[in-house]
């Protein structure tokens, strides 16, 4: 089969991108994933794990482990909300900390990233993953 395959190809470039992120935030113990879960954490805690979920499209249980992961680190703490049956998750101090201290790997590594491929690539990069985020065949 010599047709490209694009969903082969987006696999391949995020493995090496997740390689790339996960090396430059190694020093602090986490991995690119987890630092987008403390970013959308902080960004609007105290969340809802379900609220979360849909916010970073994961589904109820992953969503759940993940967190269980960032509190077995001890970055997050969770609690009931206004229903029991929900669980609500918040950074706490060492967290909040985590991520003051990763952010500037990131930035760097963004930094290196849109200098590498430049800003015009970058902004088209971004409009053809969006498109594709919304896409139904």
């Amino acid at each position: 089969m010599n047709t490209p395959c694009i969903c082969t190809d987006l696999r391949q470039a995020s493995r090496q991108l997740t390689s790339i992120y996960d090396a430059a935030l190694a020093s602090h113990g986490i991995n690119i994933a987890q630092y987008f879960l403390l970013r959308t954490i902080a960004d609007h805690q105290p969340v809802s794990l379900t609220d979360l979920g849909t916010m970073v499209d994961l589904d109820r249980s992953t969503i759940g482990r993940n967190v269980k992961v960032l509190e077995r680190l001890g970055v997050t703490a969770t609690g009931s909300g206004k229903d029991q049956r929900e669980t609500i998750v918040v950074l706490n101090e060492e967290g909040a900390a985590l991520l003051r201290a990763a952010t500037p790997k990131w930035e760097s590594c963004q930094a290196r990233l849109v200098a590498r491929l430049g800003k015009q690539k970058t902004a088209a990069l971004r409009s053809a993953l969006s498109e594709l985020t919304t896409l139904s065949i």
